[in-house]
């Protein structure tokens, strides 16, 4: 008798742990409780208008809250050492972006390695630079602009949303292609650099469609070209740089989503999934391109090999512009 009691005793604990197991490996076991995901920048920048309506939806259909929360600073080491250091449970994920996963590493000691210590997601979105000038600038287009700078070594202010942002490496690409000499002012942040570029701080920056969007629509900015390969739905007569007379120059930004290294596959599989599922959602498509923004949602692979490709691909341009911290 007592023999039995152990034997059912002994398979009741088995179901236990194994049901345990499985609930744990159900991919609609997670999330149980809300989702905190940092955003490597300034509050009001372009990852704030391009991702806030993608991280509603993806709340929606995860079924949980996902607490957005602003940690820029460092060229988003702040952020992305908080999300490499957290417990790979799924609960603290990283909005990877540009700077912070494939640019800073090549410009400084980071406390975490991009390539070893993320587990990259998808991506979310491609997103078109715009170059936007202050209201009382004299050059009005790209041949004009770039003929001040050469003419005006040093008077032309470029405002930049930071060291190594997409907004530097993209008018340092451009500046070395069309030998300019430009006088560098940066900012915590797109929003911050928004404000200078208003008030006459600085002559030119380059942002998102979704920052500069409501000034260029009051008359506070002037865009000047689009660094897209083809005009932006959004302001359709505003040519691309190619268009304004520098073919084959295109630069811009993505965003994407990543877990700490070590995050299980069914955590992965299932962000992925539905990420994938809305960024296919027609509200999402219209959201992006009022913005300048084209939806992706590739594979956690595809996106990984990405990663590496765009940190041996910034490792080139910063080394050819001398870049330093």
């Amino acid at each position: 008798m007592h023999s039995l009691k152990r034997v059912l005793l002994a398979l009741l604990a088995l179901a236990i742990h194994s049901g345990a197991l499985a609930q744990a490996g159900a991919p609609n076991a997670y999330p149980a409780k809300p989702v905190r995901l940092l955003i490597p920048f300034a509050a009001g920048g372009g990852a704030d208008v391009v991702c806030r309506p993608f991280v509603q939806k993806l709340s929606e259909r995860l079924q949980q809250s996902i607490v957005y929360e602003n940690r820029g600073g460092a060229g988003g080491v702040l952020a992305g050492e908080t999300v490499a250091r957290a417990a790979p449970d799924g609960y603290t994920l990283l909005l990877a972006a540009v700077s912070v996963m494939t640019v800073t590493v090549n410009l400084m000691k980071m406390p975490f390695d991009p390539a070893k210590d993320f587990a990259p997601i998808t991506k979310i979105a491609d997103v078109a630079s715009l170059l936007a000038a202050r209201p009382g600038l004299t050059p009005r287009t790209m041949k004009e602009l770039v003929g001040y700078a050469r003419a005006n070594p040093g008077k032309l202010v470029w405002g930049l949303s930071g060291i190594g942002s997409p907004g530097h490496l993209s008018m340092e690409r451009f500046r070395l292609e069309q030998r300019m000499d430009v006088t560098r002012v940066f900012y915590k942040g797109a929003g911050p650099g928004t404000v200078a570029l208003m008030s006459g701080e600085v002559d030119i920056m380059s942002a998102n469609l979704g920052v500069f969007s409501a000034h260029i629509k009051a008359g506070r900015l002037r865009p000047i070209a689009t660094s897209s390969r083809q005009r932006l739905a959004a302001l359709p007569d505003l040519p691309t740089y190619a268009e304004a007379g520098f073919p084959g120059y295109e630069h811009g930004s993505w965003y994407g989503l990543a877990a700490p290294a070590g995050t299980p596959a069914t955590i992965i599989n299932r962000l992925y999934s539905e990420s994938a599922k809305v960024l296919k959602d027609p509200d999402i498509a219209a959201a992006f391109a009022r913005d300048g923004a084209t939806a992706v949602g590739n594979t956690p692979q595809a996106f990984t090999q990405y990663i590496r490709d765009e940190i041996a691909a910034s490792a080139k341009l910063i080394a050819a512009a001398k870049i330093r911290i």
